[in-house]
């Protein structure tokens, strides 16, 4: 009985699985919502049953999915379906949501680099780079129309700005991977996890975002980065020219976390959380300035433990 009702489950929500999968694939605008959705059947069948029925249930996930939507639908299903058998395996084990959080985007983040170098190496395809050639050939474009039409300005100097801002962002692929899988999987768990209550699913409740505070080694890391920064030169396009400014740029990223959550921290303790915080840090995305601002308060906030010496206060 215990066999039937497992198979059963899979293939229910292998169902609901290739329907999520159909409707990623082949209705754009909704895809871009329900692809999110796509790990909840990995979790629900990897949190109530062993790792060994979990792979067989993924193997069967990338059949099906190749036969719904070709191997084009691999690249999808692989990291979605991993990170939320990952995930599920650990609400199995009652592990705490940061553990969760942590080791799912982990797991994305390894399928992404794989798939991101399966597609060079074997499909001779590199998609971020394809952007930005045709970015840069719109810019060309864009400059050689306005010089016909004797628009006064100094183009070459533009395009060379805009030229250095693509190099940037080039070489900081890994750290737009890294940020790109972290908030995948907090959208993914935010999600998910209310879906999984439903069903029966125990799990330890999401920590407000308030009451999340990085690890105070974090800040030494980025001051000892900083420091290398400033201390060592490495020519531009070497390994560790990339390497030191990816590691910048990342643990900064997470100064700003850390900053986001002071602040949220401050304006609840006001009674104010949403009226005020959620509009300053959509502001703050659109006003680049104000996140360097943020990063620092979320640097004084691990030197300092200012949530701590605000609530003395109090």
């Amino acid at each position: 009985m215990k066999n039937i009702r497992k198979l059963t489950e899979g293939a229910i929500l292998l169902a609901v699985f290739s329907v999520l999968l159909l409707i990623t694939f082949y209705i754009p605008v909704i895809g871009m919502v329900i692809n999110l959705f796509l790990p909840v059947p990995f979790m629900l069948f990897a949190a109530k049953n062993d790792w060994k029925s979990t792979a067989v249930f993924v193997i069967a996930s990338l059949l099906l999915s190749f036969l719904v939507g070709s191997i084009l639908s691999l690249p999808i299903t692989i990291p979605y379906g991993l990170t939320g058998a990952v995930m599920g395996m650990l609400i199995q084990k009652r592990k705490n949501s940061i553990t969760i959080f942590i080791s799912g985007s982990l797991v994305f983040l390894a399928n992404f680099i794989v798939i991101y170098i399966v597609s060079i190496y074997f499909f001779h395809v590199d998609m971020i780079q394809q952007m930005i050639d045709l970015v840069r050939s719109s810019m060309n474009m864009s400059a050689d129309m306005v010089k016909k039409m004797g628009q006064p300005g100094d183009y070459k100097k533009m395009l060379d700005q805009m030229n250095s801002g693509l190099n940037l962002v080039k070489t900081l692929i890994p750290t737009l991977f890294v940020i790109t899988s972290f908030f995948a999987v907090m959208i993914i768990q935010v999600v998910s996890f209310p879906i999984l209550k439903r069903f029966g699913v125990k799990y330890e409740n999401l920590k407000a975002f308030r009451d999340i505070s990085l690890p105070r080694s974090l800040l030494w890391y980025y001051l000892f980065t900083m420091a290398a920064s400033l201390l060592v030169h490495p020519q531009v396009g070497t390994y560790w020219h990339s390497a030191l400014l990816n590691l910048t740029y990342i643990l900064f990223f997470l100064m700003v976390i850390q900053g986001f959550s002071l602040l949220f921290f401050f304006f609840h303790q006001r009674g104010m959380a949403k009226s005020a915080s959620i509009p300053i840090a959509i502001i703050s995305f659109v006003i680049p300035f104000l996140l360097y601002i943020v990063g620092i308060l979320g640097i004084m906030d691990l030197g300092f433990d200012l949530r701590k010496r605000f609530v003395k206060k109090e």
